[in-house]
């Protein structure tokens, strides 16, 4: 609806305008989220969203609107294709959100990536043999289109982890408290914030080809950061480097998704917007399956646990030394692959081109 909206010349903006709405609400999150935790039950962290989700579907209902042109009222649905692709997609991340808990040569894993791949080829097959898909594959053949959407894939693989590593970080290993945690987790989403609108003003007024990977080099640079702090590590020295990982990352997303919606044609807005909400799915399942496997896989998860538990005070000092190196050494290897997809994805930045804003 924004792309739709706003003409080229103001569309980067706007989208990060979107973007501060969006990264305010991730910095309120963690807050809110610790002070319900701590004074009620994690149950109340789903309750309190059914009032502000009916209050979103009442307000929606009044305010949004979007004229239909009259090719558009033509269209029909695509149900096969939905269903097969729904089924693709849901296997592919059933497989990445479990496969670590249920093994990854288990054969529930393989399961549900082998029917996840199979499905998403039916749906390929599908979709090309019918007159209104619900996948336009002329995307797909879209270079800028389709490097754009791989980059924002990368980014959230780079930058999702980040949300689940860090509070383990803080609870576990620097005995935080959830509010506390909350709190410092924000210098990310409020930075973010900051350079969002800056850099869609930007993109805007100047080339925005080389915004993206500017962008995610800035943010590899400060996930390497992150992977460099330990149990001595003091707040200021952790909140610094979330902030220009945060820089970094509102200053891809914007010219990025400029780029890729401003790439698709007038008429698959729809399709472009729901492939870049695939993708960041995609990304975040596959940034907690990759981290989280690399972080247990060194100790990291077992330290944790043992380091928050009620026996932790009756460890000797070296036992505890010696759960803090390991905590570290899983801690810091995730966040190292965190920073090499943020690498990847400045090379699929580059590569995706321009497009000539409408």
């Amino acid at each position: 609806m924004i792309t739709s909206t706003f003409p080229g010349n103001k569309r980067g903006l706007a989208l990060g305008l979107n973007a501060v709405v969006v990264s305010l609400g991730v910095a309120l999150g963690p807050t809110l989220g610790g002070i319900i935790t701590q004074y009620l039950t994690w149950r109340w962290i789903f309750y309190v969203n059914v009032p502000v989700s009916l209050l979103i579907i009442l307000a929606g209902w009044r305010f949004f609107y979007e004229p239909h042109s009259e090719s558009k009222r033509h269209e029909r649905f695509d149900p096969l294709g939905a269903l097969v692709l729904a089924i693709a997609l849901a296997s592919l991340t059933l497989g990445l959100s479990f496969g670590q808990e249920w093994g990854w040569t288990s054969t529930a894993t393989f399961l549900a990536f082998g029917t996840g791949i199979i499905m998403l080829g039916l749906a390929i097959l599908v979709e090309s043999h019918v007159a209104h898909p619900i996948l336009n594959l002329e995307l797909l053949t879209n270079r800028t289109f389709v490097f754009a959407n791989i980059s924002f894939m990368l980014c959230m693989m780079a930058l999702f982890a980040p949300g689940f590593l860090l509070p383990s970080y803080f609870e576990q290993l620097r005995g935080f408290s959830t509010i506390q945690t909350g709190l410092l987790l924000t210098p990310l989403p409020l930075t973010f914030a900051f350079a969002a609108p800056l850099s869609g003003t930007l993109a805007d007024r100047l080339e925005s080809r080389w915004l993206s990977p500017i962008g995610l080099t800035i943010a590899c640079f400060g996930l390497f950061l992150l992977s460099q702090i330990s149990a001595q590590s003091s707040l200021w020295d952790i909140l610094w480097r979330l902030a220009v990982t945060g820089i970094g990352q509102g200053i891809f997303q914007s010219p990025n998704t400029r780029t890729m919606m401003g790439a698709a044609p007038l008429h698959a807005q729809g399709e472009a917007s729901g492939l870049l909400a695939t993708a960041r799915v995609i990304g975040q399942s596959l940034s907690v399956a990759l981290t989280g496997t690399v972080f247990a896989a060194l100790g990291g998860t077992l330290a944790g646990t043992l380091l928050s538990s009620p026996q932790a005070h009756n460890f000797s000092p070296a036992h505890i030394e010696a759960l803090q190196h390991t905590f570290e050494q899983g801690f810091h290897a995730a966040f190292l692959v965190c920073a090499g997809c943020a690498a990847i994805g400045i090379f699929t930045a580059l590569a995706r081109g321009n497009y000539t804003a409408r």
